[in-house]
């Protein structure tokens, strides 16, 4: 099992990035994918999911507007489109996967990639 994230990058306040998280492993098509950050000292927190359906279930009350979250199950892929960045949303950002119903709590996720370090500042 594998999840893969990139895209992760420097950007200045207001920038855009969409990050990637390519899956192998398990059968991608059966599982809710979120994403969740972590700042230094801070704890991890959930940024959005997607059902197994591509149906958009859930945005951090932070991003709603500003992030997009799509998935291609011909691909076994999830994208993060990520705009109007802010210095607050630098961190390190995961994807992970979750059999069943999708959650935002990071401790009922099967599988985690190792992350990607998302830089917002001027």
């Amino acid at each position: 099992v594998q999840l893969v994230e990139s895209g992760g990058g420097s950007v200045q306040p207001g920038g855009s990035l969409t990050l990637s998280c390519a899956a192998s492993g398990f059968s991608f098509d059966h599982y809710a994918i979120g994403w969740f950050r972590q700042a230094p000292g801070k704890e991890r927190e959930g940024v959005a999911c997607i059902r197994w359906s591509g149906t958009i279930t859930y945005y951090g009350d932070s991003m709603k507007g500003r992030f997009t979250i799509s998935r291609d199950n011909a691909k076994n892929t999830v994208n993060l489109q990520m705009s109007s960045l802010k210095p607050e949303d630098t961190a390190v950002y995961y994807c992970a996967a979750k059999s069943g119903a999708w959650s935002t709590e990071v401790t009922r996720y099967d599988y985690w990639g190792q992350g990607t370090q998302v830089t917002v500042s001027s």
